[in-house]
């Protein structure tokens, strides 16, 4: 069972960059697509973008595309999330999670393991 571990969240204000890492505890990470979702209060777990283990083909939701960049180090498993342009509305707890599927999907319940998460709050 591969641990993941989120870091880089924070207090930051509008219009600051962020860049969230996930890093796991084994190298097996290297043959899992990765996804990132973030949760708000009282709202739904949301799906924000994920790679693929082999080819690394990303994909955006098209809420976040244009501001969010996700890249993969498999020499260091790891995945980082590059934010820029931040928002208020951005506010949230933010997971990475491990899909041992052999396509990239996008609902949290086909996701195996899960981050503790990060939170990151944007102030105006």
């Amino acid at each position: 069972q591969v641990e993941l571990v989120e870091s880089g969240g924070g207090l930051v204000q509008a219009g600051d960059s962020l860049r969230l890492s996930c890093t796991a505890s084994e190298g097996t990470f290297r043959t899992y697509n990765i996804g990132w979702f973030r949760q708000a209060p009282g709202k739904e777990r949301e799906f924000l973008t994920g790679v693929t283990s082999n080819s690394g083909r990303q994909y955006y939701a098209d809420s976040v595309k244009g501001r969010f960049t996700i890249s993969r180090d498999n020499a260091k498993n790891t995945v980082y999330l590059q934010i820029a342009s931040l928002k208020p509305e951005d506010t949230a707890v933010y997971y990475c999670a491990a899909d041992t599927g052999p396509t990239l999907r996008t609902s949290a319940s086909a996701y195996d393991y899960w981050g503790q998460g990060t939170q990151v709050t944007v102030s105006s």
